[in-house]
């Protein structure tokens, strides 16, 4: 090992290898003193796996190594045969598979490898007795479940495992319980809160030689105990020391409409900020099931979510190719959710104009027909509705509106339209000083217009023109329809508004544009 270790150091730029004098205690950190006399400083725990005389391989720019920073920490002591030790921040760790001899693995990639070592190939038996353990200092032979730990049976709903959660977790603050205690019954909720993980835990309450998987597929800080490969590529953990997942606290306003629902789980998905958070009837209180699906894009409603995320990811097959999809997800014990006051009745009316919905398909179908072919006021549509028994208080812009579409930008356009035109799957807004259409669905961008002298003229030659027709030319028709520019919605709805306050010459408020 020593031969493959030198070897690749003369081969790596910016790396150093220096054997260890001694360490000296400094507060949170522990200076190693090298043998040319210069020192660095590393965590007190990395500083725990380092003896005098071991040699230690690390990038040249490090005056100090913190968590992540690449550092390999060799033994040399042929009397006391230890492992070695590597430290490294990882992205993404395979789904288990064996090795030549068998034994079942991950392999953890080192993105930007600085000491030469590209990937970590861990056991599953060390991923068992690091992730799937309450206790890491006994064997798994003698552990405590984690449905002992939280006082629960194997076939409890989700919801009732929050709610055995916070009470033991509050037994323990209670009695003052020791912080491992904690630490270990967050990692047995976040294990078990988890459909794939708890069906990796069970297995391997069945089988303990099971394959164990990498929580969330890695992605953080890994401090492991292992060899390395005579090529220096590839590092083989036996132990894991410590894993710290890469961290983020969040605190946004997420749409119930983007919230796939089940029986007994909910999966909010934000595509564009990548984010996943699960939630189970006591994360999210409302007494929804899976019929929520049929009529959830008519609720505009947003709750307030407040969560610490990891990343996490996967390799996705698209077009022949395999393309690493990541994403940050909630960790299920740090979740918090806010309502709005009048959820319920907002739920009820939603519910309300879907039973109109149904009751109504008829004649929603002929109303349908009637702008497929020309732009339609909203007041005719009105006068419409009442004729086919349609009450006066349904909401005709509805039965465009696409489950992905943010209210925002309706509202912020319906305030300033004199009328609103349905056409197609289009919104056509008349403004004092400009005409606007709107797609309400996501990936469409707002398109601008001049104010026309003639809305009739404008309307007639708009309903027989496709919009890449406008954004080419075609015939010259951008410039007869006064095509002035597209807003891209984005990701920003405050930068959209702010673009368009600028075209219409209004006042932009930048503080709120940029917030």
């Amino acid at each position: 090992m020593s031969v493959a270790v030198s070897v690749k150091t003369h081969a790596l730029p910016n790396v150093c290898l220096r054997r260890v004098v001694k360490t000296n205690p400094k507060g949170a950190k522990t200076e190693c003193v090298l043998t040319e006399g210069n020192s660095i400083l590393v965590s007190n725990f990395v500083a725990s796996f380092i003896r005098a005389g071991d040699e230690l391989l690390f990038p040249l720019e490090h005056e100090a190594v913190d968590a992540g920073t690449q550092i390999y920490i060799r033994k040399t002591n042929p009397e006391e045969r230890r492992w070695d030790v590597f430290q490294a921040e990882i992205g993404y760790a395979t789904q288990p598979r064996k090795d030549k001899r068998n034994n079942l693995f991950v392999s953890a990639e080192v993105p930007n490898s600085q000491l030469g070592i590209s990937a970590i190939n861990v056991r599953c038996e060390a991923l068992r007795d690091y992730f799937y353990v309450g206790n890491r200092r006994r064997g798994w032979d003698r552990q405590s479940s984690f449905y002992e730990l939280l006082r629960v049976n194997p076939k409890v709903s989700p919801a009732e495992l929050r709610l055995a959660f916070k009470l033991r977790t509050l037994e323990l603050r209670t009695t003052h319980a020791p912080t491992g205690d904690l630490r270990a019954l967050e990692r047995a909720f976040n294990v078990l809160a988890r459909p794939e993980l708890c069906a990796c835990y069970d297995a391997l309450l069945n089988d303990p030689t099971s394959p164990a998987l990498f929580p969330y597929g890695g992605f953080g800080s890994l401090l492991v105990a292992g060899d390395i490969s005579r090529d220096g590529s590839t590092f083989y953990a036996s132990r894991i020391l410590s894993f710290l997942p890469e961290q983020k606290f969040k605190h946004f306003r997420a749409a119930l409409r983007k919230v796939a629902y089940y029986d007994d789980r909910a999966i909010y998905r934000d595509s564009r900020r990548k984010l996943e958070v699960l939630f189970d009837q006591t994360s999210l209180p409302l007494l929804w099931d899976s019929s929520w699906n049929q009529w959830k894009h008519l609720l505009g409603t947003k709750i307030g979510l407040k969560a610490t995320f990891i990343q996490s990811g996967k390799y996705q097959q698209r077009g022949g190719a395999w393309n690493l999809a990541q994403w940050e997800t909630a960790l299920p014990s740090r979740i918090e959710v806010a309502m709005p006051s009048n959820i319920a009745e907002q739920i009820a009316e939603v519910r309300q104009t879907h039973h109109r919905f149904g009751q109504f398909a008829e004649a929603l179908g002929l109303i349908r027909t009637r702008i497929e072919s020309a732009p339609v006021e909203r007041t005719d549509l009105q006068k419409l509705c009442a004729e086919l028994g349609i009450p006066a208080d349904f909401d005709i812009s509805l039965i465009t509106w696409k489950p992905d579409y943010d209210a925002f930008y309706y509202k912020q356009l319906s305030k300033r339209a004199r009328r609103l035109y349905l056409f197609q799957s289009e919104y056509i807004f008349d403004l004092e000083r400009a005409v606007i259409a709107e797609t309400p669905q996501l990936g469409h961008a707002t398109y601008l217009f001049s104010k026309p002298v003639n809305m009739t003229e404008f309307l007639t030659i708009y309903g027989r023109v496709a919009r890449e027709d406008i954004r080419h030319n075609r015939g010259n028709v951008a410039e007869r329809l006064g095509f002035l520019r597209r807003i891209i919605h984005g990701h920003n709805s405050r930068a959209w508004l702010k673009e368009l306050k600028s075209c219409l010459g209004e006042v932009v408020d930048y503080a709120e544009a940029c917030g």
